[in-house]
C-alpha cells in the first residue's frame, strides 16, 4: 500500500514551528514535543525543510554538509528521536534534498576554490573561464531565479603563485549555493550516500527541491532574447518551459538513480518540485522508474476565480492520468505568499483560503499543509531592516522575497513570542497574531483550525472521498461544483459576489455561515 495516495502532509518550516530552548529558533527537539498537535490535526506526515549544517545563507538551503544535523537545530541523536516518536503517533517523516547544488562553505567548494583551472576539484562544479577581453565577461547570459547574474568570478593562482581574476562559477541560485555537475560521477555516488544516510536513519521519503534543474544542457548555451529581468521574471514558481538551466533530458537519469535507491527500502517515496507546464513533459518526472510524486503550482497560482480555479484542477489531473500517479495539492509554502493575502487580505481573504482549502482537501490526491496555513495566517508586513531573505539583497532591494511567509507560527499568550519562543523570534511576529494562536482556536468551533481539522476527519473517515477523479456540475456564473467520481460527496464553490442556491444535499460542512439554503459569496460547502 503507498500510504502518500491519499495522504495530508504537514510541512514544517523548521525556523520557524516551536523553539524548546528560548533561544529565538526553532529545532528539532519542540517538533517532538508538538507531535501530538499535529496527530490532532490529522495530519499523516511530516515535511521537514533543511536542518542540516548550513551558513544559513538561504536558511538552510544552502547545504554545507548533508549528512548532518546544524547544532542550531540539535544533533543526530534528536533527529533518531523525533523519527521515532512521529512513527509511534502515526506520522511519517519527509525531508528536504538539495541536490542542485551545496553550500560555498562545503568541503568541496572550499577545495575547489583553492585549486588550479581543470583539475578534479573544480569538475565537481560549474567552473568556466569568461568570455570577453581577459574573460571578463560571465560564460553566458544566465540568471540566478532570485536576482542578479548565475555567474560569480573567483581569483586564481598564477603558475607563480600570483592570484590573479580568474573562472567563474554557475549558481542558480545565489552564490553561496554554486551548482554541481551532473556529469562528474563523484557528485552521483556523494547523492546516493546521502539518499542511504538518512534512510538509514528512518526517513519515510523525500522532497527534492528544484526537481527539473539539476542537469544542464551539454555547451551552458544563451538563453535567447534573454531580458535583463530574466531571472524576476521566471521566478520561483512560474512555468520554466523553454529555458535551457531547466528541464534538461538528462535530469531524469538523476531521478532514476534516486527511484532505484528508493526501491531497496520499502515503503518509501519521493517526490519533486517540478515546475514544468507542459503537460506531457511533466508527466514525464513520473513514469514508473522516476519520482512517485511530482508538486505541481496551477492551483497555487489560480486566482480566486471559479474559471481558473476549474482549469488548474482539469489541466493538474490531466497531467497525472496517463502515468497512474496521484495529483499532488497545495495552497501554501515557504516561498510563496500565504492564501490569506494572496486571495485579498482581510475578511474577504480569510473567508476566500477557507473556501478553497476545503476545495482542495476535496479533491483527489495528496494535500500538503504549510504549518500556519491551518490558523489562516496572513503574510507579515516586515520592516526593511529585519529582511533576511536572498532576494532582498540580489534584487538591489526591489524585490522584498519570502520572508512575510515565513514568521513563526504562534500557540499561545502574547508578544513577543506567542507561544513559538520565550525570547524573541528570529522574524517579528505582529499583534494580530495574538488572535490567531492555536490554543485560542482549538477552543473556537469556528476557527480556521476547527475546521480543518474537521475537514481532515471528514476526509479520511467519509465514503465519498474514494473517487479517483472527479465529475463537475452545472454550477451558476462564478461558482464550480464536482464529486469525486462515482461517490455521492459534492463540494461548491461561489466565488462570486452573489447568494446562489447551494446544490441538493446534507450539507457536511461549509467555509462560512450560510443564508438559509443559499451560499454566500467566497465560501464552500461539502454536501452528501
Amino acid at each position: 500500500m503507498q500510504w502518500w495516495r491519499d495522504a495530508v502532509v504537514y510541512q514544517i518550516y523548521v525556523r520557524s514551528f516551536s523553539d524548546y530552548y528560548g533561544d529565538g529558533i526553532v529545532d528539532l527537539q519542540c517538533i517532538r514535543a508538538r507531535l501530538g498537535y499535529l496527530e490532532l490535526l490529522g495530519a499523516d506526515a511530516l515535511w521537514l525543510s533543511p536542518f542540516f549544517t548550513s551558513a544559513m545563507v538561504d536558511h538552510g538551503y544552502d547545504v554545507a554538509d548533508p549528512r548532518s544535523v546544524d547544532p542550531v537545530f540539535g544533533d543526530m541523536d534528536t533527529f533518531d528521536g523525533l523519527i521515532a516518536d512521529a512513527h509511534e503517533h502515526g506520522l511519517r517523516v519527509t525531508i528536504d534534498l538539495v541536490p542542485n547544488h551545496t553550500s560555498s562553505e562545503y568541503e568541496w567548494f572550499r577545495a575547489a576554490l583553492e585549486s588550479s583551472p581543470g583539475s578534479p576539484e573544480r569538475a565537481r562544479y560549474h567552473f568556466r573561464g569568461g568570455r570577453g577581453p581577459d574573460g571578463a565577461e560571465p560564460p553566458n547570459n544566465w540568471t540566478s531565479i532570485v536576482g542578479g547574474p548565475a555567474w560569480t568570478r573567483v581569483q586564481d593562482p598564477d603558475s607563480d603563485g600570483e592570484w590573479n581574476p580568474g573562472e567563474w562559477y554557475l549558481h542558480l541560485l545565489t552564490p553561496d549555493q554554486p551548482d554541481v555537475n551532473w556529469t562528474n560521477p563523484e557528485v552521483w555516488a556523494d547523492l546516493e550516500k546521502t539518499l542511504r544516510f538518512w534512510l538509514d536513519h528512518g526517513v519515510d521519503g523525500f522532497r527534492i527541491g528544484i526537481a527539473d534543474g539539476m542537469s544542464k544542457p551539454e555547451g551552458l548555451p544563451d538563453i535567447e532574447d534573454c531580458p535583463e529581468d530574466a531571472g524576476a521574471a521566471i521566478g520561483l514558481f512560474a512555468p520554466v518551459d523553454g529555458h535551457p538551466r531547466f528541464d534538461d533530458a538528462g535530469v531524469h537519469d538523476i531521478h532514476r538513480m534516486i527511484r532505484a535507491v528508493l526501491d531497496h527500502y520499502p515503503g518509501r517515496m519521493v517526490v519533486g518540485e517540478v515546475r514544468i507546464g507542459d503537460s506531457e513533459r511533466f508527466a514525464r518526472y513520473l513514469r514508473p522508474d522516476e519520482l512517485h510524486l511530482a508538486f505541481n503550482f496551477r492551483l497555487v497560482q489560480a486566482p480566486f476565480d471559479a474559471d481558473a480555479v476549474r482549469t488548474a484542477i482539469e489541466q493538474s489531473l490531466a497531467a497525472v492520468e496517463e502515468v497512474g500517479v496521484p495529483p499532488t495539492w497545495t495552497l501554501s509554502n515557504h516561498d510563496v505568499s500565504r492564501p490569506v493575502t494572496r486571495y485579498g487580505g482581510g475578511p474577504p481573504g480569510r473567508a476566500r483560503a477557507r473556501a478553497m482549502v476545503l476545495v482542495e482537501l476535496a479533491l483527489p490526491g495528496v494535500v500538503y499543509l504549510f504549518n500556519g496555513e491551518e490558523l489562516g495566517l496572513p503574510d507579515v508586513e516586515l520592516p526593511d531592516a529585519v529582511l533576511q531573505d536572498p532576494q532582498w539583497e540580489r534584487s538591489g532591494h526591489t524585490e522584498r522575497g519570502r520572508d512575510g511567509c515565513r514568521v513563526p507560527v504562534p500557540w499561545e499568550g502574547g508578544a513577543p513570542g506567542y507561544g513559538f519562543t520565550s525570547s524573541q523570534p528570529w522574524l517579528p511576529m505582529p499583534p494580530e497574531y495574538g488572535r490567531l494562536t492555536v490554543a485560542d482556536q482549538l477552543e473556537d468551533t469556528a476557527s480556521t483550525l476547527s475546521l480543518i481539522r474537521r475537514a481532515v476527519e471528514l476526509r479520511k473517515t467519509h465514503p465519498g472521498f474514494d473517487g479517483r477523479s472527479v465529475e463537475w456540475f452545472g454550477a451558476p456564473a462564478g461558482c464550480l461544483a464536482f464529486r469525486r467520481t462515482g461517490s455521492t460527496l459534492v463540494c461548491a464553490l461561489n466565488a462570486s459576489p452573489n447568494l446562489v442556491p447551494l446544490p441538493p444535499g446534507e450539507v457536511l460542512l461549509v467555509s462560512g455561515p450560510l443564508k438559509g439554503d443559499l451560499l454566500p459569496p467566497d465560501t464552500a460547502a461539502w454536501l452528501a
